[in-house]
């Protein structure tokens, strides 16, 4: 039977190799911490504490300045998302065209609440201010899939294709 506290350290090693890997290669680290923060999120996911203090160590920055890009920028999490998030968007053309409704049809077939994921680690839901598809109101993003003028009828259906 393997160790899972050995994987999961296997799997952070091997992840902080590729991010420092990547910093690395970069040409010009100055400017470089929003793309370098992109690439760590893409690897582990989110951004934990020990990630952004990695980060601010390699690009020789303040971790408080870490710190403050990954908590003003709502792209970026410091908690895990499901490995199919899901994003309701709740601009004004998508929230007049039904997204609360839409938004809260999720979160009843999901049992959860913005900002949580399901215990399965399948799904994670959260509410975004405007995905720029305002012609395709209510939009939903399920990681890079985005769902137009979607109703609270098509709520299971869409679940169904992640399953």
């Amino acid at each position: 039977m393997s160790d899972c506290a050995s994987c999961t350290n296997k799997l952070a090693e091997h992840g902080f190799r590729e991010l420092e890997q990547f910093i690395n290669d970069l040409n010009e680290k100055n400017g470089a911490l929003i793309s370098v923060l992109h690439r760590a999120q893409g690897i582990f996911g989110y951004l934990p504490k020990e990630v952004q203090q990695f980060v601010a160590k390699k690009l020789d920055i303040p971790v408080s300045k870490v710190y403050g890009i990954v908590s003003f920028y709502s792209f970026f999490t410091m908690v895990p998302k499901g490995k199919h998030p899901i994003s309701v968007c709740m601009g004004t053309a998508c929230y007049v065209r039904g997204a609360e409704k839409v938004l809260n049809e999720f979160k009843r077939v999901l049992e959860i609440e913005v900002g949580e994921t399901t215990p399965d680690g399948n799904f994670s839901l959260d509410a975004l201010r405007c995905v720029g598809a305002c012609g395709l109101a209510p939009v939903v993003l399920v990681g890079d899939k985005v769902y137009g003028r979607v109703t609270t009828n098509q709520v299971k259906s869409i679940l169904k294709e992640y399953e």
